[in-house]
């Protein structure tokens, strides 16, 4: 009974885990290119593959999510997921040690975890799994012939027809958008009223600084109020020394989350177009994270589309000032276009400040 449980909850775990990432599988590559740049692991080259890699790691955890709950091949999944997990497990140390990738992905958009909560919950996992595998060990042998001869059948059905259901739902963010969107930017949000929310509720930072007595070698770290408050750290004279490089912005009050707080978008000359866009009757963007890598024949069709509607606001985002040719160029942080779009180029629509519509180019134009 007490194992039955553990197995069905752990099984539920995969299977969730792996279907919000399922569902926006480029969101997930996003996440995966993070691991490959020079500041993490320093794979460069493995960038490009972001997306087949996803694929894979998902897919692993989704089928061997659904064959431990099925008890098919016992023996083969626990092995497979002991090794899944530590695998992750490693990940998610490295990023939440030497913080470098902030949030691992591990449930996609839905659920949001620091990298030590990341690494606890794989710590966790990986107990479950171990113990799963001493309390079924001794049924293994005896699990696998009597699958054989009853219900072995049955349980390949379902396995198929939940393969074919995942593919679908892949393929469909994978070409498309999301079939579930769990991001702050879901059709429906009002970007001038999410402005409003974090400008009521900001988050608040404080700079510590790393400060060394070039006497005694000593190194303290002191948040700005009690640096200028006590005068022995900069009075003339002073012993201590402020080492570059080595100061922290750490925050010290959460106010409202939102991923809008990162929807700044400026022209070429640094003026800020924000509020110009979310007041407007109506706003159409062409979005492009890698302006570089897009068909200039899509492009084109695109903006011969979108300059069509003579009553909207039109700007084309990009991270450089020179990617549209007919209609205005605007930039944007990369990463932050990246939240927006799933797609190279991208198609968003608001209507006073609200999502009416996104989709990729190819469908716009279509």
């Amino acid at each position: 009974m007490i194992k039955g449980l553990l197995r069905f909850i752990v099984a539920i775990i995969f299977i969730l885990s792996g279907f919000v990432k399922a569902v926006d599988l480029v969101g997930f590559s996003f996440k995966m290119e993070e691991y490959f740049e020079p500041s993490v692991f320093n794979m460069p080259f493995f960038v490009k593959f972001a997306l087949p890699l996803s694929i894979f790691v998902v897919v692993l955890e989704l089928l061997l999510g659904f064959m431990l709950l099925l008890k098919l091949k016992l023996k083969f999944t626990l092995s497979a997921l002991i090794a899944l997990c530590v695998f992750f497990g490693f990940l998610t140390f490295y990023s939440a040690y030497f913080n470098v990738v902030t949030d691992c992905g591990c449930f996609g958009d839905a659920i949001k975890f620091t990298p030590w909560e990341s690494f606890i919950k794989d710590i966790v996992l990986l107990v479950a799994l171990v113990i799963l595998f001493l309390l079924y060990r001794k049924e293994f042998q005896k699990g696998e012939l009597e699958q054989t001869k009853s219900n072995n059948k049955f349980k390949s059905v379902a396995l198929g027809i939940f393969s074919g259901i995942m593919i679908f739902i892949m393929a469909q963010g994978i070409m498309n958008e999301p079939i579930i969107d769990f991001r702050d930017y879901k059709i429906g949000t009002d970007l001038k009223a999410e402005k409003e929310k974090i400008a009521k509720n900001p988050s608040e930072y404080k700079t510590f600084y790393s400060l060394k007595n070039s006497k005694t070698s000593e190194i303290v770290k002191v948040n700005q109020d009690d640096y200028i408050n006590q005068t022995k750290y900069w009075e003339e004279g002073s012993p201590w020394k402020i080492e570059e490089g080595k100061n922290e912005s750490v925050l010290v009050k959460q106010g409202y989350k939102s991923e809008i707080a990162k929807f700044k978008i400026e022209d070429p000359t640094g003026i800020d177009l924000t509020s110009e866009i979310i007041t407007a009757p109506k706003a159409i963007l062409v979005f492009s994270y890698h302006p570089k890598e897009v068909s200039q024949d899509l492009l084109q069709k695109v903006e011969a589309k979108v300059n069509t509607d003579k009553t909207a606001v039109i700007y084309g985002v990009s991270t450089i000032p020179d990617t549209f040719k007919t209609i205005k160029n605007a930039m944007m942080d990369g990463t932050a276009i990246k939240t927006i779009a799933r797609s190279n180029p991208f198609v968003l629509i608001l209507e006073k400040g609200k999502i009416v519509d996104k989709q990729p180019a190819k469908n716009y134009i279509d």
